[in-house]
């Protein structure tokens, strides 16, 4: 049994004791592992809590998360990943779901921590079909997920629980308490998943944002509350555990947003994430107290504000024109538009701007284009192709990383290393395992919380299986879990694409 871990060991850790001497340290860990449990899952006890993280590991992308206990499963989120310039013709990665047919029976719920694709993203495609297992999730998230669902026709035979941020509720053997935080999306919460072996805190993706413009800021008073408590372990977002960083927030953003409007006279788009609701209240609101008239472009984009005003996120901000093409006829100073595709997805709406499309209005010379968004890494030749082709019509292209009156025109929704250690301090979870980033990230994770005060950080890989107890932390092996390659078809509807390739 693993009484502590050490911050940098991997799946292909030494089978022998590990002594760890860095500064921040842990105990030396005595490593006793391999096993391949293939599709012979084991039953979880009632004294401990095993974790299985199929995605978010070594990757920016596909978080899914099992929780097993008491003889039980739940799974947290089911994302997609994006594939890299390798997988042509596909258009999207997801656990192959037919691995999990020996704890289907098992399997009692699916929970949300967010709207974000990369956890939410496999379910129009994969539920009730291949997986039916229940889904909690907070309003917006319900709503993005059931329009989804109700496009592929499939949402009479799903069954939908909804939660309010900050409320409790039970499956099976777990008891949940949700936390509210900040992230780019409207309701992001935390997971406390408490169970007779102890607490486990799920994080999802978050940021400490001191004025999210829609939303509350983050409830400090109850993760301290669920630390005082105890928790055994925690499961934290990595994207920026490497370096400190401001704080930052999105009413920053709104304010870059207002000088933009401010000092140009042409037409104006700002391409941000459809999810990004208070981005997309910013952008609106800058441009009609600038006297413009403002159009979505996107169904991602169209669907999301569907959502956010029906449930009351929008309040205060204009209705939006029904057509990108209404803007056309218009004075140049008169138009704004707000569209997807800030990563340089080919079917995207800005791609279709920059190509001149006629169901936009024609950009070029003293015309202006905000992406508001990070580029992830991997994208950065779709996005230059599509920046190169808005600049050679002559349009000013102002990247996220860009100030505009000492403003940001984007903000991370993810927590740089300083607000990591305020998180650690609040929680004080026994151990840690990074989760959602690269290697790079996750090790960087790893070093911190274990000079936070952790007994153990684990960084470990996906599919891989830890057995979590009042005893220690202990890698068990890894289960089979292959990939399923998704590509779009005609419709722009996701398929699956052959052949399946299983993990290394």
């Amino acid at each position: 049994m693993i009484g502590a871990a050490h911050a940098d060991a991997t799946a292909t850790a030494p089978s022998g004791p590990v002594t760890d001497k860095k500064p921040g340290g842990g105990n030396v860990i005595p490593f006793q592992r391999y096993n391949e449990f293939g599709s012979r899952w084991p039953v979880p006890g009632e004294a401990e809590i095993l974790v299985v993280p199929l995605g978010g590991l070594g990757r920016i992308g596909m978080n899914w998360t099992l929780y097993g206990h008491a003889g039980a499963w739940i799974l947290v989120d089911a994302g997609i990943s994006f594939p890299d310039e390798g997988h042509e013709g596909v258009d999207a990665i997801v656990p192959d779901p037919g691995f999990l047919a020996p704890i289907q029976d098992r399997l009692l719920g699916l929970v949300i921590t967010h709207a974000h694709e990369d956890h939410i993203g496999a379910i129009d495609r994969l539920w009730p079909h291949a997986l039916n297992a229940p889904i909690w999730a907070t309003p917006f998230a319900l709503g993005m997920i059931s329009r989804r669902l109700a496009e592929q026709d499939t949402l009479d035979a799903v069954t939908l629980n909804r939660f309010d941020v900050g409320s409790s509720f039970s499956i099976g053997p777990f008891a949940i308490e949700t936390v509210r935080l900040t992230h780019s999306v409207p309701e992001p919460v935390a997971l406390a998943v408490t169970t007779t072996a102890g607490t486990v805190l799920h994080t999802g993706d978050w940021k400490f944002d001191p004025e999210p413009m829609i939303g509350q800021p983050t409830d400090f008073d109850k993760l301290r509350r669920i630390g005082d408590a105890g928790v055994l372990a925690m499961l934290c977002d990595s994207t920026n555990a490497h370096k400190d960083l401001p704080v930052t927030s999105e009413g920053q953003v709104r304010q870059a947003f207002q000088k933009l409007f401010a000092t140009r006279k042409g037409q104006i788009a700002i391409c941000c994430f459809a999810t990004n609701v208070a981005r997309v209240a910013s952008a609106a609101v800058a441009a009609v107290g600038a006297g413009r008239k403002v159009a979505l472009a996107g169904r991602s984009m169209r669907n999301s504000e569907a959502v956010a005003r029906s449930l009351g996120l929008l309040e205060g901000v204009p209705e939006f024109l029904s057509e990108p093409s209404h803007l056309r006829g218009l004075d140049r100073k008169e138009v704004a538009m707000i569209c997807t595709g800030g990563q340089g997805e080919e079917r995207a709406a800005l791609a279709r701007l920059a190509r001149g499309d006629r169901r936009f209005p024609s950009f070029g010379a003293g015309d202006t284009v905000v992406i508001s968004a990070r580029v992830i890494p991997g994208n950065e030749e779709a996005v230059d192709k599509v920046v190169s082709q808005l600049r050679a019509r002559g349009v000013e292209v102002l990247m996220g990383h860009e100030l505009m009156g000492g403003m940001p025109l984007h903000v991370s929704g993810h927590p740089g290393a300083n607000e990591l250690r305020e998180l650690y301090a609040l929680v004080r979870p026994r151990f840690a395992l990074p989760v959602h980033g690269t290697e790079m990230h996750l090790t960087a994770h790893a070093r911190l919380a274990r000079a936070a005060g952790c007994e153990a950080a684990l960084v470990t890989e996906e599919a891989e299986l830890i057995r979590l107890s009042p005893a220690g932390a202990r890698v068990m092996g890894r289960v089979d879990a292959p990939l399923l390659h998704l590509q779009s078809d005609e419709n722009g509807d996701r398929v699956p694409y052959r052949p399946q390739i299983a993990l290394a």
